[in-house]
């Protein structure tokens, strides 16, 4: 006997709640903010494009426009949409009881968070409207990366020496744009224990 597929799909989008408008804003703005970092990771700053990012994500021009109006506020965003998702995973591994080493900021700027990211710093320093853009970024970047080790380290490390492995570790990743793999992990091997006997207390 055939199946009626018209009545099948109708019993189905019966079953399945449609979503609400804030539900359906949160997706298109997670499909753009997924676009715009993949865009920056493979084009690079100069490369990426508003029309670009839409049609990555799927989305039209009109509906991108009236989320982010700027090419500046869409990579922004993505960027900080980013940094909240690594400490939100560094929080939760610390949560499961995991002991953090001072590695943990050399994973901080490390993956998709830190190209994306190094795509702005690059760009911002030519670019006066982007300047304008990452600074408040970068602030907030800064508060979340100080606040996580706060929280991951305790009393293990105190706020300046929190401040200068934010530091280090963002020089090491700069770096390591010019290692392989093998001699960045070897790297770590040997700097890593000085590094954490230099700023944690016990």
């Amino acid at each position: 006997m055939a199946t009626n597929t018209a009545t099948t799909d109708e019993t189905d989008a019966a079953r399945t709640p449609s979503r609400t408008q804030a539900e359906r804003t949160a997706l298109m703005r997670a499909r753009l903010l997924d676009a715009a970092i993949s865009c920056l990771i493979d084009k690079g700053y100069s490369g990426t494009s508003t029309q670009e990012i839409s049609r990555r994500a799927g989305v039209s021009r009109g509906a991108q426009l009236h989320h982010f109006p700027t090419k500046e506020s869409l990579v922004v965003a993505a960027v900080e949409h980013l940094v909240e998702q690594r400490l939100a995973e560094l929080l939760d591994a610390h949560a499961a009881g995991q002991e953090a080493s001072v590695e943990v900021f050399l994973d901080a700027f490390s993956g998709p968070l830190f190209y994306a990211a190094l795509e702005l710093w690059i760009a911002a320093r030519t670019d006066p409207a982007l300047h304008a853009a990452v600074l408040p970024l970068e602030a907030r970047v800064n508060e979340a990366i100080n606040t996580g080790g706060a929280v991951i380290f305790g009393d293990r490390m105190t706020p300046e020496a929190i401040e200068i492995s934010v530091e280090l570790a963002r020089g090491l990743a700069v770096s390591a744009l010019f290692r392989n793999d093998k001699s960045d992990q070897e790297l770590r091997k040997r700097l890593v224990p000085i590094w954490e006997a230099m700023v944690t207390t016990k």
